[in-house]
């Protein structure tokens, strides 16, 4: 026998009383201790930073590939041939930037480069990256013209380097010189602020494990912030007057 009974206004439907009931039992379900349920967000909060940060690590490794070389003899020619700072002692070049410099001799000395763009820190007069990888150059390549010799003093980080060597310099070609584990991000920078760069990984064997590995952890953060500095075009820290890389190197000399 059917019911004759009518709904009294207000009274919620069929479907309105299921769907209260369901999110009734997914509430009552999702009551956990407060300290499971802290837990449980930092566990999604960590797994989802983890492939964001993988996923950006991938495309900063992957995009700039086919324009990265290991092997000398086929590194394209370019006017250029900028050399990344890395740490110094007194005068005396860390073994990673003496390896940087040495490989950008060479490059000039084989013409593949024209230009030679030395970029570090030296912000403090204590503290000169620049004038310390000049002053190798100069006694280990007598042979390359000292007014292609160009310092950039305020290659204060990567980003600030290729953004510089565009501005300030009026770069437009280059080959980027650096480790293996830091050329893909330099590269990528370097291409999507318009500029026309190769990279010249320089081998990196001769480093222990553990240096490569606390290398390579550093530089898994870097290319998360390298993609920030890309989306949202950061600028330098300093930019200043423009000195076309066309002229005399030894007008940056200081």
């Amino acid at each position: 026998m059917k019911s004759n009974r009518t709904s009294v206004p207000g009274e919620p439907g069929r479907f309105k009383r299921f769907l209260n009931s369901a999110v009734g039992r997914i509430m009552a379900a999702l009551k956990f201790p407060p300290v499971k349920k802290i837990c449980m967000i930092v566990l999604i909060c960590f797994l989802a930073a983890l492939a964001s940060t993988g996923i950006i690590n991938a495309g900063v490794i992957l995009a700039p590939r086919k324009y990265i070389y290991t092997d000398f003899s086929k590194v394209p020619s370019r006017s250029v041939v900028l050399v990344l700072g890395s740490q110094i002692r007194g005068r005396r070049l860390s073994p990673v930037l003496q390896d940087r410099v040495e490989a950008s001799i060479r490059l000039m000395e084989n013409r593949t480069g024209k230009k030679l763009l030395l970029s570090g820190d030296h912000g403090d007069k204590y503290y000169d990256e620049v004038n310390a990888m000049r002053l190798f150059v100069l006694a280990h390549a007598p042979d390359i013209p000292e007014e292609d010799i160009f310092m950039d003093h305020a290659g204060f980080n990567t980003w600030d380097s290729m953004y510089r060597a565009r501005d300030v310099f009026e770069v437009k070609d280059l080959i980027i010189v650096t480790q293996e584990f830091h050329i893909s991000r330099a590269v990528c920078m370097a291409r999507s602020l318009g500029l026309d760069a190769v990279g010249y990984a320089v081998n990196q064997e001769r480093f222990s494990g553990k240096s490569l590995r606390s290398w390579q952890f550093r530089e898994y953060f870097a290319r998360v912030k390298a993609f920030f500095s890309i989306v949202f075009r950061l600028k330098p820290r300093y930019l200043g007057d423009i000195i076309p890389i066309t002229g005399d190197g030894r007008a940056t000399w200081i």
